[in-house]
């Protein structure tokens, strides 16, 4: 029986979470500015059952290859540590995910061999838009990054969400260049 099988997914504590990494990285201050009925944790290995691909297509078509793709990819993701940090907000009453997003560090020789982080993935389901919830995710993967010793954090946007990424306290810096493989061209209208 695999680990997916013999736990529970439904209202599970975080203490009994196969979670993607320590819940103490997650910042206190954000988490005492959500409501009470939601939690902010680390990404789990029994998320895929809570909806975390249904909040992910808030942004884009997601291709679902089933429960057992999804979780090898979150153990691929947590076996490099220190590097993937996917956080999410559930809803305690539905134990169903409303938010999501990641940050990844990124090793550099520059600046003293630095680390950047780069957040990812911001998501929150139709239902608890405008809530701020948008906003605390980014605040929480920024405390992650800084805590994680990053001299920067930065993000990709569209033109469009570029007001909101502003007042999470973003700046506009560069420009950014993509290049799809041949084989996912079709991904360039998808703009993430």
């Amino acid at each position: 029986m695999s680990m997916i099988d013999t736990m529970s997914t439904t209202h599970a504590d975080s203490a009994s979470l196969d979670l993607m990494f320590p819940q103490e990285l997650i910042s206190l201050e954000v988490s005492a500015q959500l409501p009470s009925d939601l939690q902010i944790r680390p990404l789990a290995s029994t998320d895929y059952k809570r909806g975390y691909l249904d909040v992910l297509s808030v942004l884009t078509v997601v291709n679902d290859l089933g429960e057992e793709v999804w979780v090898n990819q979150f153990h691929a993701m947590r076996a490099t540590p220190s590097a993937h940090f996917s956080i999410v907000v559930l809803d305690k009453a539905s134990d169903k995910i409303v938010g999501i997003g990641t940050v990844f560090i990124h090793c550099k020789f520059l600046l003293g061999f630095g680390s950047v982080g780069h957040i990812e993935d911001i998501a929150v389901a139709k239902s608890h838009q405008r809530k701020k919830l948008g906003f605390l995710i980014v605040q929480a993967l920024t405390h992650i990054s800084e805590s994680n010793g990053c001299y920067k954090t930065r993000l990709g946007c569209i033109d469009t969400t570029m007001p909101f990424y502003q007042k999470c306290g973003y700046a506009k810096m560069a420009n950014e260049m993509i290049k799809y493989s041949p084989e996912h061209a079709n991904h360039a209208s998808m703009k993430v």
